[in-house]
């Protein structure tokens, strides 16, 4: 899934590799997928497109903005991009496909579910968007201490568990389920942790966690559990995975366990996150 380290990681890729490439031809909606949120009409997405050519592109939150003249592209979530150099094979099934004048292309595969939006600019009307587009990222010096404490210290928030917290109702978008695990376990916080347990030193430390935990997986463009633009893991290597599940933690040795909780999955070392 696309969460922050991966959205800044495509982006870089993408400013860097796209720009000033005509867009010759747009194949959208190919293989039909329950769980594609287009813009509009996606059979329109050619004659949107087509003649433009790619300008740069931006991350906000866990979303990738590509700028072509006049129209947007924007993927987020469960979307996979890959470019294609020419002659190369595209995959047998996608959700856009974006072929260039030089013979590339981009194509957008999506996973469990994504958005693949192309639209005029101004046009699209997503709150998902605006909230990503207008809340500093953690990355950025204005997500400092005394905005964190403004989000957590509400009497309604302190209800909520530390999972629940940090990756829903885009309180800090493109934080999701994927990079809290290592953010909690380097705080050394249980994901089911009420926030009115946390002492003040607890509190601390997971902000402390959120910034250089994102910080170093976006400086190793990702995590090992994603692909970036090429189709390369990220070298983040995770703490707490599907990689790492069922092996002893690597500070106490205790067995890292996988449960379903919140509708997904977290991963925790009983011996370091105590709940």
């Amino acid at each position: 899934m696309i969460e922050i380290p991966e959205a800044f990681t495509l982006a870089n890729q993408i400013g860097q590799t796209l720009p000033g490439k005509r867009i010759v031809n747009v194949t959208a909606a190919q293989s039909p997928h329950k769980f594609a949120w287009y813009f509009d009409d996606p059979r329109k997405y050619h004659g949107l497109l087509v003649g433009k050519t790619i300008d740069g592109a931006i991350s906000f939150g866990g979303l990738v903005e590509i700028k072509a003249g006049t129209a947007v592209l924007l993927f987020g979530d469960g979307v996979r991009l890959k470019y294609h150099d020419k002659d190369e094979k595209y995959p047998p099934k996608h959700q856009l496909l974006i072929e260039f004048e030089d013979s590339s292309a981009l194509s957008a595969s999506v996973q469990m579910y994504g958005g693949l939006w192309a639209f005029p600019t101004g046009e699209l009307d997503n709150p998902y968007y605006q909230i990503a587009r207008e809340k500093p990222s953690p990355l950025a010096s204005e997500f400092d201490r005394a905005y964190f404490e403004a989000m957590i210290s509400p009497a309604e928030v302190q209800k909520l568990s530390t999972k629940a917290f940090l990756a829903t109702e885009q309180r800090i978008p493109g934080l999701g389920n994927g990079v809290l695990q290592d953010i909690l376990y380097i705080a050394g916080v249980h994901p089911k942790r009420k926030l009115n347990t946390l002492s003040d030193t607890e509190r601390q430390a997971m902000y402390d966690s959120v910034k250089t935990t994102l910080t170093e997986m976006t400086n190793q463009c990702g995590r090992d559990t994603e692909k970036d633009l090429f189709g390369q893991e990220g070298r983040y290597k995770t703490k707490l995975s599907k990689n790492t599940a069922g092996q002893p933690c690597s500070i106490c040795g205790t067995v890292i366990k996988k449960e379903s909780y919140m509708g997904g999955s977290i991963y925790f070392c009983a011996g370091c996150q105590r709940i």
